[in-house]
């Protein structure tokens, strides 16, 4: 939509929720998730006026709108935006905040704030909160604030940028609602364009020189590369110099599993203790527990990155380079000979099997992930919710397409998956999109079945239902001598419930019924939720590691 399918040339007189509606608009948002309240009035009407435009998709939590908005901006590569009022809106949605930041997700919060006249002031107005404006700059990227109707365009105009440009992250506006009733003069711009960082060419040339001289070069890609559109200039140098590139949890799809080259972090302690240089692109290069990936002694660190914050924690790299991650990667492969190269086969092969093997041992896990993936398109998206088959998921399920994983990365949000997943799907209704959870975090937004079947969302979700939290439980029996407090769950029968939804309700027992029920599912367009009954699962930390642990497999966990 451009400016003059608006109707709009030069300054035309509007409110300010005209106006912030009509730049967003501009921008190419057709769809806002959101809450509506009395802050936010004028904002909804405006939207109201572009009806068939702009799609206003109102959720029962502010909580599931802020996931639905990183799940739409994550599975599209589009920016994601979300509206909520102050005070406890905000608190609700900052969650989902939270969760874009650490995912690197671009993603706009339109905020409402208390009278432009009593903000500070601690009168007690409804909603009212101390420090609004800092709360959103602590988990945005960038936040503005409107203090009349003709600045709201321009903040609309350079939150896009700031979330088109450098890394992206979320970013906030907040808008009281007497500049969202009040009228003025205002022109609406065009939209924001991407201002891509550009990597230094000397530091280009010089890590060319590293790595083309490298025997073993091993690749570590994060989600940046993802973030980038740099997939493809990362098969491309991968294959000329023929390094195995290990994916971070956030980097799934960078290189299809499907490739010759292409490891997950599981495998990662196995290869790069062979390397004698190591690019890692688009990634903190970090385990969970905040230590640096381990590269053998000698070997050349090579770390491109958008963030400088990012390269500053790096400090055993040969080179820092700051930088966008597609243009980093065809810089490197311009200055790079393309010379024959010994195949690395055998010792990716062998990597695999060790995977392989440590991920046997993983049942029923492991079968519940082949049944997913067997029922899954190549180009279907799984959200993968903090559950005991989501865990081994993050190693374990073949991923072989950019964006068709979605985790919560760093920030492990418990029940960020089922909103999140609605998010994905709206973003891509014409692609299969399941969501895996557990029954505990199913319960953050279990109410959320409403928005999937008021709006169509042909979701399909798998609840494992265990009747606990189960990592907490395990914890409890096995640190401090079986004594369980607060872990059980009292549940609804979840089939039912969503058919008290409108939604339909099936339940699989098996993982060969999971996977019939799954593709079943996935051939119509309506939303469906199975239930799958399951009972306690042997803990994956071990060999996936976690946030603290030690072991070599937990190493391999780079954000």
């Amino acid at each position: 939509m451009t400016v003059a399918d608006l109707g709009v040339y030069g300054m035309q007189v509007m409110t300010g929720g005209e106006a912030l509606a009509r730049q967003l608009a501009a921008e190419g948002v057709s769809q806002v998730f959101g809450l509506p309240g009395v802050q936010l009035d004028y904002a909804l009407d405006g939207l109201a006026t572009l009806a068939g435009r702009v799609r206003f998709l109102s959720t029962r939590h502010e909580q599931a709108a802020a996931y639905m908005a990183d799940g739409y901006a994550r599975s599209s590569g589009e920016p994601g935006v979300f509206m909520v009022v102050p005070g406890p809106g905000l608190l609700n949605a900052a969650a989902g905040l939270a969760t874009a930041y650490a995912c690197s997700s671009p993603v706009l919060c339109i905020c409402g704030q208390v009278p432009s006249w009593a903000i500070g002031r601690g009168y007690g107005m409804l909603h009212e909160i101390p420090d609004q404006t800092g709360i959103l700059r602590a988990l945005t990227k960038w936040a503005g604030f409107a203090s009349a109707p003709g600045q709201i365009p321009g903040l609309v105009h350079e939150a896009f940028r700031q979330m088109r440009s450098g890394r992206p992250r979320p970013v906030a506006i907040e808008v009281p609602p007497d500049v969202l009733e009040a009228r003025a003069g205002v022109d609406i711009l065009p939209p924001a364009g991407a201002a891509a960082a550009q990597p230094d060419p000397d530091l280009l040339g010089k890590a060319a020189a590293v790595l083309d001289a490298a025997q073993r070069p091993v690749i570590c890609a994060g989600g940046g590369v993802v973030a980038a559109g740099a997939t493809e200039a990362l098969r491309l140098l991968a294959e000329t110099l023929q390094a195995p590139v290990v994916m971070s949890a956030n980097g799934r799809g960078a290189l299809p599993d499907s490739h010759r080259l292409a490891l997950t972090s599981l495998a990662g302690p196995q290869i790069l203790s062979g390397a004698d240089a190591v690019l890692a692109v688009g990634t903190r290069f970090r385990t969970p527990g905040g230590h640096p990936l381990p590269a053998p002694p000698g070997a050349a660190v090579i770390h491109l990155n958008a963030d400088p914050k990012d390269l500053a924690t790096t400090s055993d790299a040969s080179l820092r380079i700051c930088g966008d991650a597609g243009l980093g990667l065809a810089g490197l492969l311009d200055r790079i000979a393309s010379a024959a190269r010994p195949s690395r086969t055998a010792e990716i092969q062998a990597a695999r099997r060790w995977c392989g093997k440590a991920l046997a041992s993983l049942e029923p896990q492991m079968s519940w992930v082949r049944a997913l993936r067997a029922a899954i398109p190549g180009d279907g998206i799984l959200v993968s919710e903090f559950t005991q088959v989501g865990y081994v998921a993050r190693v374990a399920y073949p991923v072989y397409q950019p964006r068709t994983y979605l985790g919560p990365g760093y920030q492990g949000t418990l029940g960020y998956g089922f909103p999140t997943a609605l998010g994905a799907k709206a973003a891509k209704p014409e692609v299969p999109v399941v969501s895996i959870t557990g029954d505990g975090g199913f319960g953050y937004s279990l109410q959320e079945l409403s928005t999937a079947r008021k709006y169509g969302i042909g979701l399909v979700t798998v609840v494992f239902s265990d009747g606990a939290y189960g990592n907490v439980r395990r914890d409890q029996r096995d640190k401090f001598g079986g004594r369980l407090i607060g872990t059980s769950l009292h549940n609804p029968d979840f089939t039912a419930l969503a058919r008290d939804f409108g939604i339909a309700g099936q339940r699989a027992t098996t993982p060969g019924q999971l996977t019939g029920t799954l593709r079943e599912a996935l051939s119509g367009h309506e939303p469906v939720l199975i239930e799958v009954p399951v009972g306690e699962m042997p803990s994956p930390w071990p060999l996936i590691g976690r946030s603290g642990t030690t072991t070599p497999a937990a190493t391999a966990h780079a954000q």
